[in-house]
């Protein structure tokens, strides 16, 4: 949903009502489990966060408080959305003299434990959105090497309206979900002193 001047929170909270009965825009719901289906670009980031358990505690409520969205040219609405399946969100993005509203929803969660300790979840694309499909925001704990990375998995391909500008919205769905990959990163370059997330 595109607008002409940033929308205001009344405006936000109804069209993210108006999304949460929606389907969503794509049949492969949880696909970011394992491998892209045939006609997606897939988009995959990796950063080392840091090491220790301390550090994926604190990854973990990173990713659980959505800091990977703090970026000053975005608002995700709402970050106190709990990370439960079904919980849906909405992301402002300013654009060249326009704002546009895509709607989430968070398709499954993720928390493993053995060999390696994983925590995150997926979210999915409703018909609301410039892009269809999925983006898995991962933290890992390797209890050997005692590493702690960031994973950021995307399979993504244009809508019908995103078609007609595929460079500029592909390069703004690159942008986002670099911005993301660096979000996280950035409340870790405060971990030589004390910082809460």
């Amino acid at each position: 949903m595109f607008f002409t001047s940033k929308p205001n929170r009344k405006s936000i909270e109804a069209f993210i009502a108006a999304q949460q009965n929606q389907d969503f825009s794509y049949v492969e719901v949880g696909c970011t489990r394992g491998k892209a289906p045939n006609g997606y670009t897939t988009d995959h980031n990796r950063i080392k966060l840091g090491q220790s358990i301390d550090t994926f505690e604190r990854a973990k409520s990173a990713v659980h408080q959505w800091k990977m969205f703090d970026m000053p040219w975005i608002d995700l609405c709402w970050s106190d959305t709990p990370i439960e399946p079904g919980a849906t969100v909405a992301v402002v993005i300013p654009h060249l003299g326009f704002w546009s509203i895509n709607a989430c929803r968070i398709v499954y969660l993720i928390e493993e434990h053995g060999s390696l300790e994983k925590y995150g979840f997926a979210y999915g694309t409703l018909p609301d959105h410039a892009e269809i499909g999925e983006e898995r925001f991962t933290v890992e704990f390797n209890p050997e090497d005692q590493s702690v990375w960031y994973d950021l998995y995307a399979i993504s391909r244009p809508t019908t309206l995103a078609r007609l500008a595929y460079p500029f919205t592909s390069h703004a769905g690159r942008r986002c979900r670099s911005g993301k990959a660096r979000g996280l990163k950035a409340d870790f370059d405060f971990l030589t002193t004390p910082f809460d997330l």
